[in-house]
């Protein structure tokens, strides 16, 4: 737990980095005297018919979201002793940086108007999209979850995983993950994004949730 608030300074620190590209980015493409951000956004035709120079941005922009994942995960694997350690802080960072993120672009731009606004959250592979709550409720379990981790390393007793666990986790993961890239292909054309699937993300969020107090009590059994 030690090392708790010197990952959270990082985050909100990477955080104020990341939205200010993001703030930069908009500037150039959606600037304020048009309405800021928002929806259809602009795609890949489209940035072709604007110059070399702008696909290449995007190339870039790829990039650097790739890079933000490996930046997040290398923080938890340098505040941790081992495996378990390195997710509790992945998680925490993640989590605190996601937040924040949005907290730096209110005060830069007054963006979001509300937890109901869309956000483009990632362009890798596909581009995910959803009401900015959903990350936010994302970002919450998160950090909640690698407190609880970080605590029991604390107290000497690791929660133990399994195969079945990991499987479960994993798939929870990958229904959230498909309920952001659920209409990617109508937002990568251009359109605007359709209702978000609240289903599938709470389904998903609800296995995750549940494998890991399932851990828990195991552990208690124990």
């Amino acid at each position: 737990m030690r090392k708790v608030p010197v990952v959270v300074l990082w985050a909100v620190a990477f955080a104020f980095v990341e939205s200010a590209v993001v703030e930069y980015l908009r500037g150039l493409y959606y600037p304020m005297e048009r309405g800021g951000f928002r929806f259809p956004i602009l795609t890949v035709d489209q940035l072709q018919a604007m110059g070399e120079w702008h696909v290449r941005r995007l190339v870039i922009e790829l990039g650097r979201e790739f890079c933000t994942l490996v930046m997040l995960a290398c923080v938890g694997l340098c505040a941790a002793n081992n495996r378990r350690q390195a997710w509790a802080h992945f998680m925490i960072a993640f989590g605190v940086w996601d937040i924040f993120y949005y907290v730096w672009l209110k005060v830069f731009l007054d963006w979001p108007s509300g937890f109901t606004t869309w956000d483009l959250l990632f362009l890798v592979p596909v581009p995910w999209v959803s009401p900015v709550l959903a990350p936010v409720i994302i970002s919450v379990v998160l950090i909640a979850s690698g407190l609880i981790v970080l605590a029991y390393e604390d107290a000497g007793r690791p929660l133990k995983t399994g195969w079945g666990h990991w499987g479960a986790l994993t798939s929870g993961g990958m229904m959230v993950i498909g309920s952001f890239c659920w209409d990617f292909q109508n937002v990568a054309n251009g359109g605007l994004p359709a209702p978000f699937n609240w289903t599938l993300f709470g389904v998903g969020l609800m296995v995750g949730i549940g494998t890991f107090a399932s851990i828990i009590v195991r552990q208690g059994r124990g």
